[in-house]
């Protein structure tokens, strides 16, 4: 779905007729955009006879297959050497004992150390490879498994500007909040994966669309930019040393206008990253939400909001802002916004499903403990150590009372 971009001559009535009718193809449901229920050319959701309201309940959510997959995307965190010796022996196990089609990027495989690996050479020959950016993996892969941190989950969101394949993603990284997967025995894993057991974990995406401002004098029509991003949309201020003057709209309707160094509009999953950093609160990602946090604001009373996932953001620059603002999307293609430029943004019908090691309520909780150590305290003393201490103070202060009635003088 994208906006088209009018000339001058066009006028405002086409304009607003095209934006109507892009708020009317937006699928919508009560809480959401309905996500598709297919990822790649054999993955899709368990059909489940348990739902509320129409919407299905997001634990019942279940990876199965309705083909068996042959071919699987393998993402490795580039510039790390300590990635090899598990991308070497993942990539030998799919090609030689599960006789799968492998896709790797061509970039990886420009890697020298990779060399030194002489049970690499023979499958080198059978890998497939493919360039970011440039070729389709459009309906060509069935599943993909994610070797490093959670920047590797990001870029394999990247890939697929529609729907993407279930995603495996392994804990080799520095964080890791988003892999939940141990490597150690990575063959049982994988089979259970291939087996379809498996509890998913949709993670929301959101759709943005750039629109320019035409240049009346040529007459150009800039074609409008549509991203997807899994974890947020950042507006700010840039190099300038001025306030950001942002105007937010929702559905049409003026919000607010933020002044301070920017805004943060981020996914559920996108909660935990940069937005929780900026003082928003955490949310599972199965909660049908946009998150809107400001950056710095120059107001003590502007607290981070959280709003429906149906509903459309559009963000331009204030009449009287001093400067362009810049956006960024899951911290790439950062770009400037001019005055008559606009960002909207709403959510996509294309989540990512990514596996869980466990479920989706043991994946989230263990992530916030074990990487961002969320509550985390010293324990409570029981009650018995705290009867000693009384009883021993109790001691003491009565010794001291009786020391101090013993020194009293005595009346004549």
């Amino acid at each position: 779905m994208l906006r088209r971009q009018f000339s001058h001559d066009t006028g405002k009535k086409e304009l607003a007729r095209a934006l109507e009718e892009f708020d009317r193809r937006r699928t919508r449901s009560l809480n959401a955009p309905s996500p598709i229920q297919q990822f790649g050319p054999c993955g899709r959701i368990m059909k489940n006879s348990a739902m509320v309201m129409q919407i299905q309940d997001p634990a019942s959510q279940r990876l199965t297959w309705y083909k068996p997959p042959l071919t699987v995307l393998v993402i490795k965190k580039v510039h790390d050497a300590t990635i090899l010796t598990p991308f070497v022996q993942l990539v030998h196990w799919l090609v030689h004992d599960k006789s799968m089609v492998v896709f790797v990027e061509a970039a990886v495989l420009d890697d020298t150390l990779l060399a030194e690996y002489g049970d690499f050479t023979s499958v080198r020959e059978r890998l497939m490879t493919f360039r970011a950016g440039t070729d389709d993996l459009t309906d060509k892969i069935d599943f993909i498994i994610c070797l490093g941190g959670d920047g590797t989950l990001l870029h394999a969101s990247s890939l697929f500007q529609q729907s993407v394949p279930p995603v495996m993603a392994f804990h080799l990284g520095s964080l890791g909040f988003l892999t939940p997967f141990e490597f150690n025995n990575f063959q049982e894993q994988v089979m259970n994966v291939l087996e379809g057991h498996a509890a998913l974990t949709l993670r929301s995406r959101l759709q943005c669309v750039v629109l320019r401002k035409s240049n009346d004098l040529t007459k150009d029509k800039k074609k409008p930019t549509t991203i997807l991003v899994l974890n947020e949309v950042v507006v700010d201020r840039g190099p300038s040393p001025y306030l950001s003057n942002i105007d937010l709209f929702l559905d049409g309707k003026h919000i607010t206008s933020v002044q301070g160094d920017g805004l943060i509009v981020s996914t559920p999953t996108g909660s935990t990253a940069y937005a929780v950093a900026a003082g928003a609160s955490m949310i599972h990602p199965s909660v049908p939400a946009i998150m809107v946090t400001p950056i710095c604001p120059h107001s003590l009373s502007f607290r981070p909001i959280v709003v429906p996932a149906g509903v459309e953001l559009k963000i331009a620059l204030s009449p009287e802002a001093r400067n362009a603002m810049w956006v960024s999307f899951d911290g790439r293609n950062r770009q400037a916004l001019q005055h008559g430029d606009s960002l909207y943004v709403t959510t996509s019908v294309y989540p990512v499903p990514s596996i869980c090691a466990q479920d989706q309520i043991s994946d989230w909780f263990d992530s916030l403990a074990e990487c961002l150590h969320w509550n985390v305290r010293k324990k409570q003393k029981q009650m018995d150590e705290m009867s000693d201490m009384t009883h021993s103070s109790s001691d003491t202060l009565e010794e001291l009372e009786s020391n101090h009635h013993d020194e009293r003088p005595t009346d004549t």
